[in-house]
């Protein structure tokens, strides 16, 4: 923590020393230039989900549909369907949009992306949201028949969400990796989408440029800004310092107490907006990682007693941010805080790792992957109950692969959902048997199966409840908070925050 502090302090002398020099670098060559910490190897989010490669998947292709800023469902690359019974949905394809390559889309192309991603020896991280297609049938030129196995309640919403529509054979000459496996993700993208790749340069850069033939009536509207540049810079205070001298235009997740003090600067515009991520802790319950003391419940309430959420919230994440006691967005359909709940409560903590055989708390490892400051909060507060975290911080591929094949006992993730905003995209994605499921309680699976099955919202909502107060009785996880994230952007940019935590920089344009 202490090693934190004084990156602040230094930030805020650069940020001082700089705050008289325009930001005029974006505006000037027409390039819109946003910053992360996390590398992107490559630019297809089906076989990276980090949520810059959501955005930039936002920027390169399209699905079939859209969720406007009511989360409504909107058409899109599909310019109607029809449910012909519970279980099939029938899409009229739009005409006269071409991909980047020049080859106009149509049902051949649908069906091949979503056959593809539903296959499990493709290893989609999309499939998880997609697997409820049974199969994508061509029925003529412009037409696709989704069917399933059984009702789906949310098939709009979840193709909305996932599914970035691809040229029919995309993946064929995908090269070989080392193990002799397609590496699907290296392939190009070529999508419809306002923009198209203009180069890429792995674990640095993606440079996009302007798609000067991208569709009419798109309900992403036509693209204004010539290029989008996103670049890797790892050290948070030199993102800062380039965004105040107007090398890049835009960052997100600033820490609060940074933000307090960027609001004084005259050359950005500083907010706070909602977003539908959340942060928790997640545990192995089933013992598949070396260390096999959280599949103990004691020691699970215990971490979720040690842990003071509230002071997260208010010290560094800030309003509208708020404290969570289940595994979902409050604004997700079906995510029920009618549970069990823990409060902060550092004795009954102790008191309960006593009684897991652990007077004097334990070592173990706790893996992350970003924000390291919330990670060292948290560090804090098991340390104030006798707890003794080895941080373990990993980029985030890596980071999932050690969770799959159970190298992983405790770790503090995000997630966002990919911006759907029902529980089953939460809740849904780790506790339904996967191999992100660290618990495997076939009883929460079993109706997660159920709700999943029923296209009656009451039904669904009351189903949800109880696999949610099992989660929450066996303390599987420790839900935190919501996430409010800090934007800090050139004044010369018109730009929006949305709640779906994609920024539509397709929609931005200079002032």
């Amino acid at each position: 923590m202490r090693r934190y502090v004084f990156g602040l302090a230094a930030t805020a002398i650069a940020v001082s020393a700089l705050w008289g020099q325009p930001a005029q670098a974006g505006k000037a060559n027409d390039t819109l230039v946003w910053a992360t910490d996390r590398e992107s190897p490559i630019t297809d989010s089906s076989y990276l989900n980090t949520r810059e490669l959501v955005i930039i998947g936002s920027l390169l292709f399209d699905r079939l549909v859209h969720l406007d800023d009511n989360y409504k469902p909107v058409p899109a690359l599909a310019e109607s369907w029809k449910w012909e019974n519970d279980t099939t949905l029938d899409f009229v394809i739009r005409k006269g949009v071409k991909f980047h390559s020049g080859k106009e889309l149509d049902a051949e192309d649908v069906a091949y992306t979503l056959n593809f991603i539903i296959n499990p020896e493709n290893g989609s991280f999309n499939r998880s949201y997609l697997s409820w297609i049974k199969a994508a049938e061509v029925l003529d030129k412009n037409k696709v028949r989704l069917t399933m196995d059984k009702p789906f309640p949310t098939a709009l919403t979840f193709l909305a969400g996932a599914g970035n529509i691809l040229q029919k054979g995309h993946y064929d000459n995908a090269p070989a990796r080392a193990d002799g496996k397609k590496d699907f993700g290296a392939v190009t993208s070529i999508g419809t989408g306002p923009y198209k790749i203009a180069e890429m340069k792995p674990g640095q850069s993606v440079l996009m440029e302007k798609n000067p033939n991208y569709w009419e009536d798109s309900p992403k509207g036509k693209p204004v800004i010539g290029k989008i540049l996103f670049r890797t810079i790892k050290d948070s205070n030199t993102r800062l310092a380039e965004l105040m001298t107007g090398a890049i235009d835009w960052v997100w997740d600033v820490p609060k107490d940074e933000a307090d003090r960027l609001v004084r600067a005259p050359n950005l515009t500083i907010e706070n907006a909602k977003t539908l991520r959340i942060s928790y802790l997640t545990f192995d319950a089933t013992g598949r990682s070396p260390d096999k003391r959280f599949m103990d419940k004691r020691v699970r309430q215990a971490f979720n007693h040690a842990i003071n959420r509230k002071s997260l919230v208010d010290n560094l994440v800030g309003a509208p941010s708020q404290v969570i006691d289940v595994p979902c967005h409050p604004d997700q359909f079906g995510c029920s805080e009618n549970v069990t709940k823990y409060d902060y409560n550092p004795d009954k903590a102790k008191k309960l790792l006593a009684e897991a055989g652990h007077p004097n708390g334990f070592e173990f490892d706790l893996h992350a992957y970003r924000e390291r400051h919330i990670t060292e909060a948290v560090i804090g507060d098991l340390v104030r109950v006798g707890l003794k975290p080895r941080l373990v911080y990993l980029q985030y591929g890596p980071l999932v692969q050690a969770i799959h094949k159970g190298q992983v006992a405790a770790a503090n993730l995000t997630w966002g959902s990919s911006s759907i905003p029902d529980v089953s995209a939460s809740t849904g994605h780790f506790f339904t048997g996967s191999p992100d499921d660290l618990s495997q309680d076939k009883t929460v699976i079993a109706a997660i199966q159920e709700a999943n099955g029923t296209i009656d919202p009451e039904k669904r909502a009351a189903i949800w409840e109880k696999a949610l107060k099992r989660i929450a009785d066996e303390a599987y996880w420790v839900p935190m908070f919501t996430y409010a994230k800090y934007y800090a952007y050139s004044k010369n940019l018109d730009f929006k925050a949305t709640s779906d935590e994609i920024p539509q920089f397709f929609r931005a344009k200079w002032k």
